[in-house]
C-alpha cells in the first residue's frame, strides 16, 4: 500500500513559481505512475500532469502545458510538480494520486493548497 504526502503550495502572485512535492511510501514498487490532479472551489476535479515511474511516458493538460513540470526523484521515491508563470486561474487544491494498475488512479494525498493572487 503507498502512502502519498504532499508539500510545497501556498499563496503565490501571478507570474510566480512553486514546487509541488509528492513523497511517495510502501509499496512504491507496484507503482505505474504518479499524476498531479487539482480542484478549485465549485469545479470539479481536473487532470494536470502525470508521468509514469519509469520516466518514459509523461502527459499535461492543455492549461498547464508550457508552464508546469512534472519530474520524479527515484532515489527518493518523489515526484515533483514545478508550476511556473502561475496564474489566478491555477488557485486550486492540488492532489497527487498514483495509478498501481496502467487504467485507474488508486492512492490519493491528502491535497496542498495552491492560491495565486492578481
Amino acid at each position: 500500500q503507498a502512502q502519498l504526502v504532499e508539500s510545497g503550495g501556498g499563496l503565490v502572485q501571478a507570474g510566480g513559481s512553486l514546487r509541488l512535492s509528492c513523497a511517495a511510501s510502501g509499496r512504491t514498487f507496484s507503482t505505474y505512475a504518479m499524476g498531479w490532479f487539482r480542484q478549485a472551489p465549485g469545479k470539479e476535479r481536473e487532470f494536470v500532469a502525470s508521468k509514469t515511474w519509469s520516466g518514459a511516458r509523461t502527459y499535461y493538460s492543455d492549461s498547464v502545458k508550457g508552464r508546469f513540470t512534472i519530474s520524479r526523484d527515484n532515489a527518493k521515491n518523489t515526484v515533483y510538480l514545478q508550476m511556473n508563470s502561475l496564474k489566478p486561474e491555477d488557485t486550486a487544491v492540488y492532489y497527487c494520486a498514483a495509478d498501481f494498475s496502467g487504467s485507474a488512479w488508486d492512492y490519493w494525498g491528502q491535497g496542498t493548497q495552491v492560491t495565486v493572487s492578481s
